[in-house]
């Protein structure tokens, strides 16, 4: 990286308001040739925003935007912002039903006489462009086929092939398993020696420190500080996000019930992909599930749900024996449920606040036969106050909420039937620290109430909590882990390797 060269882009005093709302308030960045930097910031702290500015998406209230030097381009002339800077966002923007070659040429397909579209030669093209930038994928196959990690080099590759050489990622491996970090962070060394810069969104606090150079912080619409990462330790990144000290809760040792009964009874259980489980849980227990992506803690989590129909095997709650692929079945025996998605399975984006924390609990807000909006806004203000979700009113669009307040939605509904199954899938994927902290400590309330808590994750800060963690590896439980577990101890059992072996 040369200091003679002028920063890829610069954003200087940006103020951006939405209605009495200050998104950013005399903020900005400076991403220079070459890095990997990080924009790090608790959920409404200001990056999507400012990513939003970046990317010539909205305009800023005040303050300007340079890219390499030179002001940034009319909003409106859209190929000057392709050419210079793209976005991989963390919902793809790829169009499923289309091939790879037609998702990587929309609009730009070539064309021969009379404006027909030349099939022989948008696939040549497309080979030629996935061969430069390394992404191995058939450009015939359908894109509805396509791992999230293939998505994402399509997309990067797509993005490349406009001239741009600044890639935003957003939250690139909230979906990915640690085998698909490594491969992803091996992909963004090699585009890096090839010349892209990248600005680099993240909650995963500790994969700032494995792929970024420096690092810029936003709180509260406002910019804290820029620096190398190297020279940011970990609690001082966290006290710059949160403006305090933040301690994720832990399960201590030997909390695990001695004398409850067995609330959850899994007997037996195969999925349809041919993973298989069989676990009792006490009431009061907090029990993990983990694994990489294809161990199939997802797909038996699931199951056990009623999301999925199994191939075999029983699942009991509190006694009460659950058919097999009937969610309204499960949730009248007292199972809450956050999954994996929370886009596409936790909550209707256009309906309230309350609209969504209420839906599955019908009879709790009914007065006289007849909805009761009252009792229906009590119990979503209830859900606000208790879980910190930033919003005035229970009547505001789930849409219009930060990720994190997002999941906090999820969870409320999760939890407005007071379960006696509470079941955890990747819970705090895509949400900032002090997100985490909220969400990993309602478990600790919902244990105490006497409830069985299941959380299915990669996350170690997930599993923390949890007084043991069954361990998956391709369909099969390999490992069970009592709380105390070193990190490089329950990572290895993850990916199938027997420390007292190596």
């Amino acid at each position: 990286m040369s200091s003679e060269q002028p920063p890829v882009v610069t954003a200087t005093h940006i103020t951006k308001r939405f209605g009495s709302t200050v998104a950013l308030a005399d903020s900005g960045i400076v991403v220079r040739p070459g890095e990997t930097h990080a924009l790090v910031g608790r959920n409404g702290a200001g990056k999507s925003t400012l990513v939003g500015i970046l990317t010539g998406l909205q305009a800023p209230d005040e303050g300007t935007v340079a890219f390499h030097g030179r002001p940034s381009p009319p909003l409106s002339d859209r190929d000057a912002w392709r050419s210079l800077v793209a976005c991989v966002y963390q919902k793809s923007t790829i169009i499923p039903e289309l091939t790879v070659a037609e998702n990587l040429f929309l609009n730009r397909h070539t064309r021969g006489p009379g404006r027909l579209i030349q099939w022989g030669a948008l696939r040549r093209d497309a080979e030629r462009l996935l061969a430069e930038w390394s992404v191995d994928v058939d450009p015939r196959q359908p894109a509805s086929t396509l791992s999230v990690e293939q998505r994402q080099f399509v997309e990067i590759a797509r993005a490349l092939s406009f001239g741009a050489r600044f890639i935003i990622l957003d939250e690139p491996t909230a979906q990915l398993d640690a085998a698909g970090i490594d491969r992803l962070f091996a992909r963004l060394r090699n585009l890096r020696e090839q010349g892209v810069t990248l600005l680099f969104i993240s909650h995963h606090l500790q994969e700032i420190y494995q792929i970024c150079d420096q690092v810029t912080v936003l709180r509260d619409a406002r910019h804290i500080v820029t620096t190398a990462v190297a020279a940011l330790g970990r609690q001082a990144l966290v006290s710059a996000m949160t403006g305090e000290d933040v301690h994720l809760p832990t399960a201590p040792r030997g909390r695990r019930p001695a004398d409850a009964p067995v609330l959850l009874s899994v007997q037996g259980l195969v999925t349809r992909s041919g993973a298989e489980i069989s676990l009792e849980a006490l009431a009061g227990e907090v029990v993990g599930i983990a694994g990489g992506g294809s161990s199939g803690k997802v797909e038996v989590a699931e199951a056990i749900v009623g999301l999925a129909r199994p191939a075999a095997g029983t699942v009991t709650v509190d006694g009460r024996r659950l058919r097999p692929g009937d969610v309204p079945d499960a949730l009248d025996a007292g199972v809450g449920l956050v999954p994996r998605d929370r886009h596409r399975e936790g909550f209707v984006p256009m309906l309230t606040i309350a609209e969504n924390v209420t839906m599955t609990v019908p009879g709790r807000i009914r007065r006289r036969g007849l909805l009761s909006p009252a009792r229906r806004d009590a119990l979503a203000r209830q859900a606000i106050a208790d879980l910190a979700i930033k919003s005035d009113s229970p009547q505001v669009p789930v849409a219009e909420l930060s990720g994190g307040n997002q999941q906090k939605v999820v969870m409320g509904r999760a939890l407005a039937g007071d379960p006696k199954l509470l079941v955890l899938i990747t819970p705090t994927a895509g949400v900032d620290v002090r997100s985490k902290q909220t969400l990993l400590g309602v478990v600790e309330q919902v244990r105490q109430r006497g409830s069985t808590v299941l959380i299915v994750s990669d996350e170690l800060d997930d599993l923390r909590i949890c007084d043991r963690v069954l361990v998956m590896v391709q369909g099969r439980v390999v490992a069970e882990k009592v709380s105390g577990w070193s990190d490089n101890e329950l990572v290895a059992t993850m990916e199938g390797v027997d420390l007292d072996h190596v």
